[in-house]
């Protein structure tokens, strides 16, 4: 990890500094609330030494009036301390959240390789959560601090035998405490890694309902989730082996270190060195000290459980980029020529192509791969491994990426559509009323038709993931969002592959009409949209075979022949 990179030791740090605020008044308030609950058992001697022992009845009427201030002061304090730390908590999981999702939405990527989507978002849900409580652990720490000092000084003033039993003794508790933790820790994040994998692949299967279906899949996808899940399971019940084993044994310890309290203080008020009052006062600052000392036990487990996560969430923060450099902004007037030389990345072996500023191109391959890599490659979801991509004569490489996926958008065929609204799903963040562009896009993609048959037009919901509509309904429905976006190059792949013969050859005419005049690549195997453009190139194995129309080459072309026409 490089030095500018997050460790899990920073993440948690930075947590805390942004609540510093927040946590020293909740901290503040708590002292408060521990003075006087320390205060308390103080004042119950002194009320039966000096009122109950004598017969007083008006220092009794006074020592009492003194202690129901006294809890009306332990329940204000309490309550507003209580609230800073929930809201420093809260406050400090959401903006982690925003860091991971900043992180994730970063136009280099490399935040997502090797994750599931689940994944991620348990990253951004459970750790954060577990990262930000950290921030209500420390503060009832120093209130834990607080009460423990108040009752060690107390204990002193009443006998300095019993003083220093608390303040030798606490230490070796928080000791113990903190080597009991370590084992919560380490198992805390492997929990946390496998129900981040369970959640992972059950978002997974999830999207892909419908093809798993379709293929009769369904009892071999419950048994993949069944098998992640166990191991999930047995992860969670380790962790909460060792945490149960951490409490059980620090609350023994606890409950030990009270009794010695309460002895020594029974055999000093027995040789007469304690007062009856002062009896009192030393059993009841020892039982108070269970509070402060099981409270450091739950510290240890929130703060062991918060460095696992921390640790998560800070390999998610310091991913490295899938592309670096590129600082350089988009001219403004993009012309939309695009150019590969030598390009070597996946399953493209060396491909010199040039794609005409305001052409509609078709490219045609025999091997999926080179599809997705060439992709990749326009989008700069990935630079090659040799050779370069240009735009306008400017190297990909040199432009910066949230200004290039606006100059060129690459519409990939398994993009997500998202809960809410058709309209709002072909016009993100699209204003309400009727917008040409977006009519035009919709009748483009024929999207318009799918929404005449919903029950309430665009306006219909299409539910998670679009599943609501049919594989065709959805491709149409990306293609116009695709299209509403006007790039100045848009790079399609494979937008009819679940639509009938007769809608395809209707969008392809759409498309060819609205793209007029600007640069549009078309990466299909279709017929039906490779007839309309001016120009096909077939990529076989990784190179460039052929150029031309697609009805020369059908004609001409024997490989091209077959892998579009068969």
């Amino acid at each position: 990890m490089g030095s500018g990179e997050p460790s899990g030791r920073d993440v948690l740090a930075r947590s805390v500094r942004g609540q510093g605020r927040r946590l020293a008044l909740g901290s503040a308030l708590g002292c408060v609330h521990q003075l006087g609950e320390a205060l308390v058992p103080v004042l119950i001697g002194v009320v039966v030494d000096q009122a109950v022992a004598g017969q007083d009845a008006g220092r009794l009427a006074l020592w009492l009036a003194v202690l129901a201030v006294l809890y009306v002061c332990l329940s204000w304090s309490f309550r507003l301390g209580a609230r800073a730390g929930e809201r420093g908590a809260e406050e400090a999981a959401h903006t982690l959240r925003l860091a991971i999702v900043h992180r994730v939405l970063d136009p280099r990527g490399g935040a997502e390789e090797d994750r599931l989507s689940g994944e991620l978002a348990n990253v951004a849900t459970e750790d954060a959560k577990r990262v930000g409580a950290v921030n209500m652990a420390l503060m009832s720490g120093i209130w834990a601090v607080a009460g423990i000092t108040v009752s060690a000084v107390a204990l002193l003033l009443t006998s300095v035998t019993l003083g220093l039993i608390v303040l030798l003794g606490t230490p070796v508790l928080l000791w113990l405490g903190h080597l009991l933790s370590k084992p919560l820790e380490r198992r805390s994040e492997a929990e946390q890694d496998r129900a981040a994998g369970a959640a992972g692949v059950a978002a997974d299967l999830v999207a892909g309902l419908r093809v798993l279906k379709g293929l009769g899949a369904q009892r071999a996808a419950v048994e993949r989730y069944r098998r992640t899940s166990r191991v999930s399971l047995a992860a969670t019940l380790r962790a909460a082996r060792a945490e149960a084993w951490q409490t059980g044994l620090v609350l023994a310890l606890t409950g030990g270190f009270i009794a010695l309290i309460a002895w020594v203080g029974g055999r000093l008020a027995l040789d007469g060195s304690l007062t009856l009052g002062q009896l009192v006062s030393a059993v009841g600052l020892a039982l108070f000290l269970l509070g402060p000392l099981e409270t450091f036990a739950w510290v240890n487990t929130e703060l062991a459980q918060g460095r696992a996560s921390a640790a998560r969430i800070a390999r998610v923060l310091a991913a490295g980029p899938a592309v670096v450099g590129g600082d350089e902004p988009v001219p403004d007037g993009v012309r939309g020529e695009v150019r590969l030389r030598g390009v070597r990345y996946g399953g493209l072996d060396g491909v010199d192509l040039d794609l005409p500023a305001g052409r509609l191109t078709g490219i045609a391959v025999t091997d999926p791969a080179c599809a997705e890599a060439l992709l990749s490659c326009l989008g700069r979801e990935a630079d090659p491994e040799s050779g370069s991509v240009e735009l306008d004569g400017v190297p990909l490489t040199r432009l910066d990426p949230a200004g290039l996926r606006a100059a060129v958008l690459v519409a990939a065929h398994d993009a997500a559509l998202f809960e809410g609204s058709l309209a709002a799903n072909v016009t993100p963040g699209g204003g309400d009323g009727p917008d040409p562009r977006t009519d035009r896009a919709m009748a483009a993609a024929d999207a318009d038709e799918v929404a005449r048959s919903l029950p309430d037009g665009a306006d219909t919901g299409v539910g998670e993931g679009g599943r609501s509509l049919s594989g065709g309904q959805r491709q149409r429905v990306l293609l116009a969002r695709a299209l509403r976006a006007e790039p100045p190059v848009l790079v399609v792949h494979d937008p009819t592959t679940a639509v009938d013969a007769v809608t395809e050859a209707r969008i392809a005419e759409g498309l060819r009409r609205i793209r007029q005049g600007r640069t549009t690549v078309v990466v299909t195997n279709s017929p039906a949209l490779l007839a309309v453009t001016d120009r096909v190139v077939f990529l076989d194995g990784g190179r460039v075979g052929a150029e031309g129309t697609h009805a020369e080459l059908a004609l001409t072309h024997e490989t091209y022949r077959t892998a579009v026409l068969a």
